[in-house]
């Protein structure tokens, strides 16, 4: 295959990934069909198994696709310049509470969303979750220990057990913020989060 053609098929499979993603994140996994996410990125319908080899694998190709944007998106959250270790963990969880909400998530929510769904559908996309919720966490306890180090945080527990708690603070409040459809749960997850780190209120 020339260059020319492996641009246009990585292009089209990026289009299906990204069409898949906002409507999945939306309406869930399998409430969407690929007939939807192939109209949705002009595809031509019969196009799709080209590209994925089924809607597993499609699935999962967008789980690996999302959590490797997400994790380099972190990474530059947790490496701002001018900012100690606390003030970096603080903005990635503001950042949480902004683009997670029930009303405006724009496929950004998609680990929320499809976590408790996938892990019984699919074996495969299951794992993709725990892979990138995996480097989540070894993320957050790497930023929790340099934090611990430079002295702006402070924590009762180790740096791993803190990552794990906090990630699943924020995972969980997600879920209530859409069941109540109100972003309150947020507030007490952010006091909750200051307390876990030692932080002062502002």
């Amino acid at each position: 295959m020339n260059t020319t053609a492996t641009s246009e098929t990585n292009d089209v499979r990026a289009t299906i990934l990204a069409t898949g993603q906002r409507l999945m994140a939306g309406k869930g996994f399998s409430a969407v069909g690929l007939n939807e996410i192939l109209t949705g990125a002009g595809v031509p319908k019969g196009s799709f198994y080209h590209y994925f080899g089924s809607k597993d694998a499609f699935g999962e190709a967008l789980l690996d696709t999302y959590f490797e944007d997400y994790l380099a998106e972190l990474d530059v959250t947790l490496a701002q310049p001018g900012l100690n270790m606390a003030q970096r963990l603080i903005s990635y969880f503001e950042v949480w509470r902004q683009t997670q909400s029930f009303f405006d998530c724009q496929g950004k929510c998609l680990a929320v969303k499809m976590a408790a769904e996938v892990a019984d559908l699919s074996e495969a996309m299951r794992l993709s979750i725990k892979r990138g919720t995996s480097g989540i966490v070894r993320r957050l306890a790497a930023a929790i220990e340099a934090g611990v180090a430079e002295g702006s945080l402070s924590i009762d527990a180790d740096a791993d057990s803190t990552a794990h708690s906090l990630y699943q603070l924020w995972l969980g409040t997600s879920v209530m913020v859409k069941i109540e459809r109100d972003v309150a749960p947020f507030t007490t997850a952010m006091n909750t989060t200051h307390q876990i780190l030692h932080l002062s209120q502002h």
